[in-house]
């Protein structure tokens, strides 16, 4: 009886790992998901409902509440003391003191990632940050977001997180603003900061928003120990409007080789479908 189940056991787990890289796509992602967002049919999943830290994939969510909040983007905002990541102690380019526009924010937050910028950003929402955060939950729930919380505009506390299958959701309602689909895939920008007169070159996290065998709409990346390293899109492939959502992905560039490996099975697919 023991040995029977341990067999039913075995083929269960082997079977669950051959559904979950299913049709030759092989991924080193802990949770991945890739939809069709036209249609809205997922093609690839594995993990999809896991709940995982996104690390700063949150500053999605925080671009979605700023922008909906239709606060003004030409308004003056102030890097004070209370924006310095205490929890990480991450580096930033952006002194306290100086100040930004919110559109610089918002574009330095989306591009580059930017912490302080992010942190200004739920700070200076009407309310603070603690409204801040409550407005990134009723969005999420608004859209859905079932099995994802946040607690903070950075994404730096471990505790902010979601699943591949809600971030679907966050990165699809992400593509219907023209600032977040200008803002994430810009491939570098130069910042002239009103304190010095300096200016400082600024570059996008994401190497494929740089690369020409990329159309990429919406690109975020995230990192923490916690969460490995994380990559959502919406990008243009084989004609088709597709979401990527990578999580977890723990060596330093497999998140790309992941991203790649999802572009070249859809290709391959596709011209498969063609020649048939």
């Amino acid at each position: 009886m023991k040995k029977i189940f341990l067999m039913i056991c075995v083929m269960f787990a082997f079977t669950g790992g051959a559904f979950a890289q299913k049709g030759g796509l092989s991924l080193k992602s802990h949770s991945a998901l890739v939809m069709d967002a036209q249609r809205g049919h997922v093609l690839f999943h594995k993990n999809a409902d896991n709940v995982m830290p996104i690390a700063s994939i949150t500053k999605l969510m925080t671009a979605i509440v700023v922008l909906d909040a239709q606060l003004p983007l030409d308004e003056e905002i102030v890097i004070e003391a209370a924006d310095v990541d205490v929890i990480k102690n991450t580096r930033s380019r952006l002194r306290v003191g100086g100040s930004l526009t919110r559109q610089e924010m918002l574009r330095l937050a989306l591009m580059s990632s930017e912490n302080r910028a992010a942190a200004a950003l739920g700070r200076s929402y009407p309310g603070g940050t603690n409204a801040f955060v409550a407005a990134m939950n009723r969005k999420a729930f608004e859209l859905g977001m079932d099995n994802s919380y946040f607690v903070d505009p950075t994404g730096l506390n471990s505790a902010n997180v979601s699943t591949a299958r809600d971030l679907v959701k966050m990165v699809n309602a992400a593509y219907d603003y023209d600032v977040i689909r200008e803002f994430s895939t810009t491939a570098a920008h130069e910042v002239m900061f009103t304190d010095g007169d300096r200016s400082v070159q600024f570059v996008n996290t994401n190497n494929l928003v740089r690369s020409s065998n990329w159309d990429i709409g919406v690109s975020k990346t995230g990192f923490l120990s916690e969460a490995g390293r994380c990559l959502v899109m919406q990008a243009n492939i084989t004609g088709k409007q597709i979401i990527i959502v990578l999580l977890d992905s723990w060596g330093k560039n497999s998140r790309l080789g992941d991203a790649n490996r999802v572009k070249k099975w859809m290709e391959i697919g596709f011209a498969r479908k063609v020649r048939g």
